[in-house]
């Protein structure tokens, strides 16, 4: 009888590890809208060069409540950050972005985006983290999560890699580290960073 019952268990185990996930479909966001768009336009030749993914736009306000667009900045680089005060992985990596701003802030616009949704993340909670901290790099408020749906962000920190044309160079889901985030400054700046300075 225990031959049976553990024939049958084990049967069952295989049964279960054989079931494959159906993968839960979605509405595409801007973002990758764009990416697809592109992937599926003409094919490129030698002749032509494949269709570049532009940046979707959003609008977000600053901490004196002034609106402020990506589109504002088109001619710079960007670096789009998004995070919130309750993130352990955000806050880890504060610090290397703080030393990338004071290395690259005249050449590269910083967005340091907070989703500020109103229930996990307040506007006052996130400016009394600022407030204890030495960071200089400019911060804007998601208020509408209109930042956070048009880039279809799901999981934070997500920092985007932005061309001075507009253009989605590279994006990182995670802490970023100091080499990461170098290969990214070295993507929208054209050159070699070999890392953020110490």
């Amino acid at each position: 009888m225990k031959k049976i019952w553990m024939l049958m268990m084990l049967v069952l185990l295989l049964c279960g590890c054989a079931a494959q996930e159906q993968p839960v479909e979605t509405e595409p966001t801007a973002a990758e809208t764009v990416q697809t768009e592109t992937a599926q336009a003409t094919e490129p030749t030698e002749a032509t060069e494949p269709e570049k993914a532009y940046a979707p736009d959003f609008m977000v306000v600053d901490a004196e409540g002034n609106e402020v667009k990506l589109s504002d900045f088109v001619g710079k680089p960007v670096l789009l950050n998004f995070w919130a005060s309750w993130c352990g992985p955000c806050k880890s990596e504060m610090p290397e972005l703080e030393e990338a701003y004071q290395e690259w802030q005249d050449e590269i616009q910083f967005l340091m985006v907070n989703l500020t949704d109103g229930s996990y993340e307040t506007l006052e909670s996130a400016q009394e983290f600022l407030a204890g901290t030495d960071y200089t790099f400019p911060v804007y408020f998601d208020t509408a999560s209109e930042a956070a749906n048009a880039y279809g962000v799901s999981s934070i920190p997500t920092t985007w890699f932005i061309d001075a044309e507009g253009v989605l160079v590279a994006r990182y889901v995670g802490a970023i580290d100091g080499e990461s985030l170098g290969t990214g400054i070295s993507m929208i700046m054209g050159t070699y960073v070999s890392h953020v300075p110490d």
